[in-house]
Order: C-alpha cells, then sequence, then structure tokens
C-alpha cells in the first residue's frame, strides 16, 4: 500500500500462490468484526532473554519488560487476523520466531491501518507488524496525496514481497481485466493503504486519456470493502495479492471472488521501527536474518502456502 500512511502491497510484495484453506468458516466477516482499541492479542515465544542467542542486540528496556508491543490491523487474513481472541497468520508466526532469538514476546494490539505510523510515533508501541509496505513516503514522513512532510518518518526491516492484485466477483461480470477497466467505475478498498494510492493514481490517468474517473469508496478495513463487492455495490476491490487469494478461495467456500489480470507494483512489506529506535530496528533486523538462515522463515511462509514472497535478506529501508 503507497497512500498517506499507506498499507500492505504484495507478497512478493505480489501474490500469485494459492492459499492453503486456513480460514475458519465466515472469516471475511468475522475479520471486520474485531475492534480496533489497544487490547493485546499475544503473539510470542515463551523463550528467555538468557537462553535467546540475539537477546543482548535489544535495548535494556525492552529487554527488562521483556515485550515488544506491536501495532497491527489484525484483519487482513492471511497476514494477521483474529481466531478465538488471538491474533494469527503469517506475521503472528514470524513474530513468534524473533521473539524466540530476541527472547521476549511479541504482543499485538489491533487498531486502524490509518493509524499505526502514528501510534508508533505517540510511543503506543513499539514496532508496526502489518503487512506494510516498505515506502520512501513512510520512510521520510511524506504524505503520498499532498507530497507535503507530516512526520518524521520510520526505518524499516523488509520481510517479505508482496503486490496489489484486483479482486472482483466471481465471474468476472463487469469484465475487469486491468486498472484501465476500472475508469468510470466505483471501487471499494481500505484506505490509507498502497492499493489507495494506485487507484487514485489510476483515476487521474484516466480523466487524461479522457475516460471518467474511478469512483472510490473507502473503509477503515479490507472486510467492509469486501462486503460492498460481495454485495455488488462496487465493481472491484483492490488488495494485496495473498490477501486477495485469500479472499478469493475462502469466502462463500470459493463462490464470492476472483482475482483477474496480473499483479501490480510489487514491493517488500517491512516492520516499521522509530527512527529514534536504531537499536531495536538493529535487533530484528539481525532476528530476521537468523530466522532466514535457519530455515523457520521459509518453514512459516510453507504454512501459510506464501512462499513466493520470501524475501532472501532482511534489508533496511530496501523499498522505493
Amino acid at each position: 500500500m503507497t497512500a498517506s500512511s499507506t498499507r500492505r502491497t504484495t507478497l512478493a510484495r505480489s501474490r500469485t500462490a494459492a492459499f492453503g484453506a486456513v480460514a475458519v468458516a465466515g472469516a471475511l466477516l468475522l475479520t471486520g468484526c474485531g475492534d480496533h482499541t489497544d487490547k493485546g492479542s499475544g503473539s510470542g515465544s515463551s523463550s528467555s532473554s538468557s537462553s535467546a542467542p540475539l537477546a543482548s542486540k535489544l535495548p535494556a528496556d525492552i529487554r527488562a519488560a521483556g515485550v515488544i508491543k506491536v501495532g497491527s490491523d489484525i484483519a487482513y487474513p492471511p497476514v494477521e487476523y483474529m481466531q478465538s481472541g488471538k491474533a494469527v497468520g503469517v506475521d503472528p508466526d514470524i513474530a513468534d520466531a524473533l521473539g524466540k532469538q530476541l527472547g521476549v514476546k511479541f504482543e499485538f494490539q489491533n487498531g486502524k491501518f490509518d493509524q499505526l505510523i502514528v501510534g508508533l510515533q505517540a510511543k503506543r508501541f513499539d514496532a508496526i507488524m502489518s503487512a506494510m509496505n516498505d515506502t520512501k513516503d513512510r520512510q521520510n514522513g511524506i504524505d503520498s496525496d499532498t507530497g507535503k512532510k507530516v512526520g518524521s518518518g520510520v526505518d524499516f526491516v523488509d520481510y517479505f514481497t508482496a503486490g496489489t492484485s484486483i479482486l472482483v466477483q466471481k465471474g468476472n461480470p463487469k469484465g475487469v481485466k486491468s486498472l484501465d477497466d476500472l475508469c468510470g467505475q466505483v471501487v471499494a478498498l481500505q484506505k490509507g493503504t498502497t492499493s489507495e494510492g494506485i487507484a487514485k493514481a489510476q483515476s487521474t490517468k484516466c480523466t487524461k486519456d479522457g475516460k471518467k474517473a474511478i469512483t472510490l469508496q473507502t473503509f477503515d478495513t479490507d472486510p467492509e470493502a469486501l462486503l460492498r463487492l460481495k454485495q455488488g455495490a462496487s465493481v472491484a476491490d483492490l488488495n494485496d495479492f495473498p490477501v486477495a487469494a485469500y479472499n478469493a478461495k475462502t469466502s462463500g467456500s470459493g463462490k464470492d471472488f476472483e482475482v483477474v489480470g496480473d499483479q501490480i507494483e510489487a514491493g517488500p512489506y517491512g516492520i516499521a521501527v522509530s527512527k529514534e529506535n536504531t537499536q531495536l530496528r538493529d535487533a530484528i533486523q539481525a532476528a530476521v536474518a537468523a530466522i532466514i538462515k535457519n530455515g523457520d522463515y521459509q518453514k512459516i511462509l510453507e504454512k501459510w502456502n506464501v512462499t513466493q514472497g520470501a524475501a532472501t535478506e532482511a534489508k533496511i529501508n530496501g523499498g522505493s
């Protein structure tokens, strides 16, 4: 996602693999029901700092507390979603593996996606792990809509790659094949995401080409946007590929949606950390590198059928 405080983009950051049937029945609507208050959703390892190989790299206060507080919009299966009151998915599993390396628990706190960076800068949490795209605008604190400086920016530790996909109703009744087919149409999506930025840029292109602009309907959560699509109130939802593929496979037992066209603007997901907290950033980078090397990372991606988005190294601020 590349808009102001933009979100997510692909698992490659482009997603094309098939996803395992890991959803509970009704996951599409259920994931939209979680509130967006700062309730902790425990997800972490039980390793003590004394036995963890990278514990000494952490800032002393976090090592003493034994917890890294993580801001996340936990309504984005299969990357992160709520199941039986607990955060589950790709990100929570990776966080557990990182916790074993660092000797702390990663405690997920639910929040609205477009407010996560604000919460990080207000020190409500220590890091963001929410299928967030690493972009230069986010690194530099730039509002992508206005081009104006709105904050100090954040640093990212990149850990996955993915891209945006177009999700339509099953059978593709409007014949959508690419972004150009969305001109003059209603598109529903989650606000504050890279997908919103892509849709706005396409809408501008539509008008320059003498076509009608896209009518955007934006929502706080992705399940709200998906419900509009399911009801036929929009013709498409733009979404990260893994999420789009997951919903195409699971919603209505595969009868509600389908993915069309190629992935758009693939790029890295990053774990966001305050620019002031370079020690935590570097500790997380070391932990990501460690789980890539020891194979834990690959096992997690295999579990969720998202191996196409695998990172080969833990880069800092590798997004463009």
